[in-house]
């Protein structure tokens, strides 16, 4: 009897675990960033710059977003390319004035959620 009377326990014990060990795995679903031309804090020779992100996921092109903030704090939006793999995304050459600058990027992942960053780097 106290058998039959524990198993809910047990149950909702093995449900809570369950939760918890594939919570993560969904969490991973979220697009991170991978690599960057340019990379964070990179110096990269000007005035011509390509701009190219690669995740851990596939992204909607259609509504993920580059921008390009410069050192007075302008910012302006890069039109982006056509997605060359499921999981970029690009925009064609920039022409840049020596200084600081920054990439903010916004991509939507496959799970559904937007994920954000910056990628800060130096024109020469």
């Amino acid at each position: 009897m106290k058998a039959v009377r524990s198993l809910p326990k047990h149950l909702f014990l093995v449900v809570i675990f369950s939760a918890l060990v594939l919570a993560p795995k969904f969490a991973l679903a979220h697009a991170v960033l991978l690599a960057s031309t340019p990379s964070a804090h990179a110096t990269v020779k000007g005035p011509e710059i390509d701009i190219h992100l690669k995740f851990n996921s596939r992204i909607d092109g259609a509504h993920s977003r580059l921008y390009l903030v410069d050192s007075s704090g302008k910012q302006r939006t890069l039109a982006l390319s056509p997605q060359d793999a499921p999981d970029t995304l690009s925009a064609g050459s920039v022409k840049l004035s020596a200084g600081a600058y920054s990439i903010h990027w916004q991509a939507l992942a496959s799970d559904g959620h937007i994920t954000r960053g910056e990628i800060p780097f130096v024109v020469q």
